[in-house]
């Protein structure tokens, strides 16, 4: 079942809301090699001006995947996990994920496209806090490889 291009222009509603704890910016910081003592330091981070420990920089993939999964998960959109190839990200920070932030996503299907069998996917992810302000902004571009693909 091929990639369907008809999920362009989707915009999908926030999911559950992610509660970011110092454990999960611990966790993360060491796993990436983040070495910022505001990471995993509430005096460091308060040092800094932070209320709590901040994360590094792309820990806003962790929330975002957890969006994106609403749109990969879906049977009707045509996409084999076992057959993507995560093409590239970026992220645009408006403010710093801390510790007791409590984020809500919304998720955009910016394009779908395909060339000679390869689907092309952008994402786009808007992480906003409780009060709905913008923290962060992450946009994804997946390539699902065609089934007859060896």
């Amino acid at each position: 079942m091929p990639v369907d291009t008809t999920f362009a222009g989707r915009v999908y509603p926030p999911g559950d809301t992610y509660v970011v704890s110092r454990e999960k910016l611990r966790e993360f910081a060491e796993a990436t090699g983040a070495t910022h003592p505001a990471h995993t330091d509430v005096d460091a981070a308060r040092a800094l001006g932070y209320p709590d420990v901040v994360a590094p920089p792309t820990f806003a993939v962790v929330v975002a995947q957890r969006a994106e999964a609403q749109y990969v998960d879906d049977p009707a959109a045509g996409i084999d996990f076992s057959r993507v190839v995560h093409a590239d990200e970026r992220f645009t920070h408006h403010r710093p994920i801390r510790a007791g932030d409590h984020l809500r996503t919304t998720l955009h299907v910016d394009a779908v496209t395909q060339r000679a069998g390869l689907s092309m996917i952008t994402t786009r992810c808007e992480i906003a806090d409780a009060a709905g302000e913008p923290v962060a902004t992450v946009v994804s571009t997946l390539a699902v490889r065609p089934e007859d693909d060896a």
